[in-house]
């Protein structure tokens, strides 16, 4: 399982599979996700704009991404 840290309180579904360079582009997580080929927290999800919060895991193409906080102190 590899740890995804975010900065903000969210990342939409799509985004976060770009970021962790699981898609090639928008385009590709659009379709993944509409095939119901992504899974959060066990669950298949179809919902691109789905908020992925702390906590969550994601499951996309035998790989599992968990999302962590990383606040930094100012």
């Amino acid at each position: 399982m590899e740890n995804v840290n975010i900065t903000t309180e969210f990342i939409k579904l799509d985004q976060l599979l770009k970021f962790v360079s699981a898609v090639e582009g928008g385009g590709m997580a659009k379709n993944v996700i509409l095939d119901g080929l992504v899974k959060v927290n066990g669950e298949v999800v179809l919902q691109r704009g789905k908020k992925i919060r702390t906590g969550d895991i994601v499951e996309f193409d035998g790989c599992k991404y968990s999302v962590t906080e990383n606040k930094e102190e100012k």
